[in-house]
């Protein structure tokens, strides 16, 4: 299996009672009330430190993100990151992995286009592109979109960049929101027809249907427990089984913040302040802000109401790092558990390509670039082999960065 180093970038020092001095970590919090600018800076760095050093230390590849307006994670432009990234590693095996440029952030998303195909020809080949939907706050309050029209804005964007990425001429493009006289990209990307696309997701049937639909890699993004996840995951199987499509443990993806220590009660000092940090400030978002009325299809609001796959935020802020551990909403302790508990996640949810989140929350940059060591070390090794014996090709993972085997730390 594959395993890639995510980062969120979040605000890391933010105050002890900051959840009770503002109503939410993203979209109404003033920047110079609470960020120190210096130290912002400070964050860019050591988070393109520790994903240089998690190429270095073995992991198959590295993923950025997109937000906007929040402290919970600012990496706004993905691209930018991925760039220093790919530069980075030239030479390697390391993928580089955007979980998103958001196709429908940028008017028109033949700019996403062109930017993948640039990073790709700068990575020499070693492009995953992401395409997420987006989150229904960021397109409605950050970009002052309706957001009613994110779906279908999102479909069409799609299709207006996999074909200026595979046309061999110049062609019009006449869509219901984006208009194109002449589109006719240069560079085209370094892999053909197009670099492997994964789909982002979080318990939505329609995103579902689409990845399917296309045969892409699905990507299951939670922080709400690997447990909680099992009915959700098994849904979209169902979907992919529906479809006629195999079982490839390749077409999931799923995300999940690791921490490994010497002992597991060492690990609940390490990393519990971290954790806690990040469920109470990261995830402080009044759940109005999250889902705007229009974001969502019948389908998908449905399916939500009914699963309930998040658990009520004010249930969230009450949760210790105890009740996060033992759900796994985070997997700490030490190797030998870590190993053990992520085998048992991969293995329940059909996992081919496991993203770690190794710096969650106020975790300092010492610590995290010692876990990512220790993760390195201790754990990749035990999860690589889960698939071997079961003759799966992985077709969504870029042939550049195909290696039988990578060395560990």
């Amino acid at each position: 299996m594959k395993i890639a180093c995510f980062h969120l970038m979040p605000y890391r020092d933010l105050e002890p009672d900051f959840e009770k001095k503002y109503k939410s970590s993203w979209f109404t919090l003033p920047f110079d009330a609470v960020a120190d600018r210096h130290k912002v800076a400070q964050y860019y760095n050591w988070t393109l430190d520790e994903l240089e050093f998690a190429a270095k230390s073995g992991f198959d590849g590295v993923c950025t993100n997109e937000h906007h307006q929040n402290a919970y994670g600012f990496m706004v432009n993905p691209n930018m990151m991925g760039a220093v990234l790919a530069r980075a590693t030239r030479g390697t095996k390391t993928a580089i992995i955007q979980m998103g440029e958001t196709a429908v952030f940028l008017n028109p998303p033949i700019r996403v286009a062109e930017e993948y195909a640039m990073l790709d020809s700068i990575a020499e080949g070693r492009l995953v592109a992401g395409f997420p939907v987006g989150l229904g706050g960021d397109f409605a309050y950050s970009y002052g979109m309706a957001p009613i029209e994110q779906r279908a804005r999102y479909t069409e964007a799609h299709d207006l960049i996999k074909r200026a990425w595979t046309e061999t001429e110049q062609f019009a493009f006449n869509g219901k929101f984006y208009q194109l006289p002449m589109v006719n990209i240069w560079p085209k990307p370094a892999q053909r027809p197009h670099p492997p696309i994964w789909v982002p997701g979080n318990a939505s049937p329609s995103t579902w249907d689409f990845v399917v639909k296309n045969d892409y890699s699905y990507c299951y993004l939670t922080y709400f427990g690997a447990k909680g996840a099992e009915h959700m995951v098994n849904g979209y199987w169902e979907k992919v089984e529906q479809a006629g499509r195999d079982r490839n443990p390749y077409r999931m993806g799923f995300l999940i913040p690791v921490g490994v220590s010497d002992t597991d009660e060492k690990a609940a000092q390490e990393y519990g302040p971290a954790a806690e940090y990040f469920y109470h400030k990261g995830l402080h978002l009044p759940e109005q802000l999250l889902l705007p009325p229009g974001h969502m299809t019948h389908a998908s609001l449905t399916h939500l109401l009914t699963k309930r796959p998040f658990p009520p935020y004010d249930e969230l802020k009450k949760m210790k790092y105890s009740t996060f551990n033992d759900r796994d909403f985070v997997v700490c302790g030490s190797a030998k558990t870590v190993t053990e508990r992520l085998i048992n996640i991969v293995k329940t949810l059909r996992v081919g390509h496991l993203m770690i989140l190794p710096q969650f929350g106020s975790l300092s940059h010492q610590k995290t670039m010692e876990n990512i060591e220790r993760i390195s070390k201790s754990v990749l090794p035990h999860l690589r082999p889960i698939w071997e014996n079961e003759g799966w090709e992985d077709h969504w993972w870029p042939e550049a960065s195909k290696v039988e085997k990578r060395a560990a730390a």
